[in-house]
Parts: C-alpha cells; structure tokens; sequence
C-alpha cells in the first residue's frame, strides 16, 4: 500500500533508510525507449500522424466508450490519437460509421504494429464484425452430416401409413 508521503517525495529529498532504493521508472522507460515515428495517414485532406504507440489516455477512454454512445467520449477517445478537432472536420467532410469504424480499425491496428493492416483488410474486418453484431454473419461452407441415414423404406412419414 502506498502511503501519503511516499507520494509527496521528489528527486531532491533523502529517504530515510540511505539503502533503500526509489523504483524509478523513468529511467527505465528511458533505457527501454526505442524511438519510433508514428505511422501518417490522410483522411479529408488533412495529414495525421499516429503516434508511436497508444497512448494511456487512448486506453482508458476506449473502455469508457464501449458502455457510452455520448459523442464526447468518442471525441476525446479519438483526439487522442488524431488531435483535438479531427473528429469535427471528419463530420463536416460527411464521414459515415462505416468509414469512422475502418479508419479505428486501421489505426489501433497500425499503431501497435505498423504495416499490420492494410486499409482493404480493415474494411473487410469491420463488415464482417458488423455482419455479426447483424446477425448475418454466413454459416461455415462445410457442415458435418450424417454418412449413414437410415433408411426411409419407400413410405413418407405423413402417409398415414403404418
């Protein structure tokens, strides 16, 4: 458990035991850091660039929004991978969900793993995904049936024949 003033400690004061040792994370993150610049992409004119990996604030919002239809949180879930106002230029250029859906897709995809996924491929995940949520989805192309049915005997069910 963390107590109060272990949280109020800066780099410039002693702890009280001199063999204890500060977990310090930022050298680590530094020492673990392997610089990287975020995937471009254009989208209704504008060139966005995705940043190298996604962001804390991008996580955090993404599990408000799965339980959330307010437009806001999906504003600021996206501005912070696209920017504060991209979500409003996209709407005033007419994109649709269809497109809105393809172009997260894409993004969370290549953000992780740049060259992950191709934009075809981020369109053809959304419509089937979507396809599911529908109900449509199709039925695998191969059932499995029964190699030995048994035999009918010539006589149909509703011949009243017994």
């Amino acid at each position: 458990m963390i107590e109060q003033h272990d949280q109020d400690l800066d780099d410039d004061q002693d702890l009280d035991d001199p063999l204890a040792e500060v977990a310090d994370f930022d050298q680590f993150f530094a020492e673990q850091a392997k610089p990287r610049r975020g995937v471009p992409l254009r989208l209704f004119g504008r060139t966005y660039t995705l940043p190298p990996s996604l962001p804390a604030l991008y996580v955090l919002q993404l599990h408000r929004v799965m339980n959330s239809a307010s437009p806001e949180d999906v504003s600021r879930l996206l501005a912070a991978l696209f920017g504060p106002d991209a979500v409003d230029h996209w709407a005033d250029n007419g994109m649709d969900d269809r497109q809105l859906g393809i172009v997260l897709m894409w993004a969370t995809a290549n953000v992780a793993e740049p060259g992950a996924m191709s934009m075809e491929q981020a369109a053809a995940e959304y419509d089937r995904r979507e396809a599911i949520k529908a109900g449509k989805a199709r039925r695998p192309a191969t059932t499995a049936r029964p190699k030995n049915r048994p035999k009918n005997k010539g006589k149909r069910s509703n011949s009243g024949r017994r």
